[in-house]
């Protein structure tokens, strides 16, 4: 009989208690079953499948996402849905029928009335597509019919934690994986130095707060979750070697700390283990590559000119947009930007004319830069908020000091590139642009439940993103306390008219 080696992988399963078996090693022992099922496959490439090897449903379009969020709520009304009512009936109180049984934000809920306020701003069409644009987007209307816009978004959360949340995860509460975590653990990466998620924040925009959360990987492996970079020395926090340590003496001790780390999972069996080896490898890495992707210093000067004087500024929204781009290049697949500071409440004329000057052009310019590089067809772009705005004048009605409240009914997103249709508008309001109405104006009251044509759920975009990808919204699930998880909950259609 051969002796017992406590320190046989195997064996320290077998005398797991059945707590610390289930809890440590479910996925460990799922792929020693799956190897014995198919002896062809190595043990190794069964791990590898089970950490998210990429592994496509159908035919993707898109290879990456760049997704543009614009934390605060741009008002719709003001940007890209043109109402001439609201102007016309200035001042009015909005129709109760209109309004229904809305429930109100706190700032707006003890207001006698809800006085109609119409934009400060000129519309005008653009392109063969006939877009409306208002004024101060003036770049992005050269772009008209590259865009996709879906002017019938509709959400779960009427304030902006829960709201950005939900966009980001799925979910209003916490801790679930981030939007980019589940990509990353669908589809892997196409350059293993660099992560295969990236963020990037524009610097002094703090209006509402931006959590790490917003792109953690929740109760997927840590691996999965996003890497900031950060504008001004290290882009990465730790990432360039302390005085006295130099490249070899590095490497040399993650060898050694990889054989501790090893010699610890051999104990454990902790998949979490592994993902802490595979980190300080890719950190090791990142020392190269994370330098050499955000050096500009040789992107050409019309380049610049492209994206705007701001572009010279690191932490810019522009010159986070054109890192964007760059990431690109290099196959980071999901790369999250956030902009924050639409929250106008009040002195909206001057907010959004100062948002879309540092906004209209850098994101004009990546349609603009990845189309000239040939990339804009699969890559997917995408441009949004957490929610819309109110056509209803939040506080006193003044031409330049009136704010918009909070609106999760209706709103407008717009996407290009990566196999939507191009130069198409989809779904519309009513005539006050407060709902979603159907062909004939008329209002229409979807829910998340069930799909209504001309209507888009928060997760019904989540998932059609994900088509987009070549993913399936229904299979790239996570089981997490009894249950599968995933990023649409158990909601969510893809909405096919979106498609080229």
């Amino acid at each position: 009989m051969n002796q017992f080696d406590p320190e046989d992988p195997v064996n320290r399963l077998l005398g797991l208690t059945r707590r610390e078996f289930f809890g440590r090693s479910a996925r460990g022992v799922g792929a020693l079953a799956l190897a014995s099922l198919m002896p062809s496959l190595a043990l190794a490439d069964v791990f590898q499948q089970s950490k998210g090897a990429v592994k496509y449903d159908h035919l993707p379009k898109a290879k990456r996402i760049i997704y543009l969020f614009q934390a605060g709520g741009p008002a719709q009304q003001d940007l890209f849905d043109y109402k001439p009512l609201l102007n016309k009936h200035q001042g009015e109180d909005l129709p109760a029928t209109v309004r229904g049984n809305q429930r109100l934000t706190a700032m707006s809920a003890n207001q006698a009335i809800f006085p109609l306020a119409g934009t400060p701003f000129k519309f005008s069409q653009h392109g063969q597509s006939g877009a409306w644009f208002s004024e101060v987007l003036t770049h992005l209307a050269d772009c008209a019919d590259d865009l996709c816009f879906v002017k019938s978004v509709f959400t779960d959360a009427i304030n902006h934690d829960p709201a950005i949340t939900f966009f980001q995860t799925g979910s209003q509460l916490a801790g679930r994986p981030s939007f980019g975590s589940w990509v990353s653990y669908g589809l892997g990466t196409t350059n293993e130095d660099l992560p295969a998620f990236v963020v990037l924040a524009s610097v002094n925009k703090g209006d509402q707060p931006l959590y790490a959360r917003l792109w953690g990987s929740g109760f997927l492996d840590s691996r999965y979750q996003g890497v900031r970079f950060r504008s001004g020395g290290d882009p990465v926090l730790y990432l360039s070697n302390p005085d006295g340590i130099c490249g070899s003496g590095r490497r040399a001790m993650l060898d050694r700390l990889g054989e501790l780390n090893k010699h610890e999972y051999r104990q454990e069996l902790d998949p979490e283990i592994e993902s802490r080896i595979a980190q300080y490898e890719l950190a090791y890495k990142m020392q190269t590559s994370v330098p050499d992707v955000t050096d500009m210093s040789k992107e050409p000067a019309e380049v610049f000119e492209l994206y705007g004087p701001d572009a010279h500024k690191p932490g810019t929204f522009a010159s986070n947009c054109l890192l964007a781009r760059r990431l690109a290049q290099k196959g980071v697949r999901f790369i999250q930007l956030y902009h924050q500071g639409w929250d106008q409440h009040g002195g909206l004329k001057a907010g959004i004319t100062q948002q879309c000057k540092d906004t209209d052009q850098p994101t004009a310019a990546l349609i603009k830069d990845l189309k000239r590089l040939g990339m804009l067809e699969d890559t997917l772009i995408v441009w949004g908020g957490e929610f819309g705005r109110t056509s209803y004048c939040q506080g006193p009605l003044g031409i330049d000091s009136f704010g918009r409240d909070h609106h999760p009914r209706c709103f407008t997103v717009f996407m290009a590139g990566g196999g939507v249709k191009a130069g198409t508008t989809y779904g519309r309001t009513d005539d006050y642009g407060y709902n979603i109405a159907d062909a004939d104006g008329n209002i229409m009251h979807p829910t998340k439940d069930v799909f209504t044509k001309g209507a888009v759920h928060v997760h019904d975009l989540q998932a059609t993103l994900l088509w987009l990808m070549g993913v399936d919204h229904t299979k790239l699930t996570f089981p997490f306390q009894g249950r599968d998880y995933r990023l649409t909950d158990v909601h969510g259609h893809v909405v096919q008219d979106l498609m080229a």
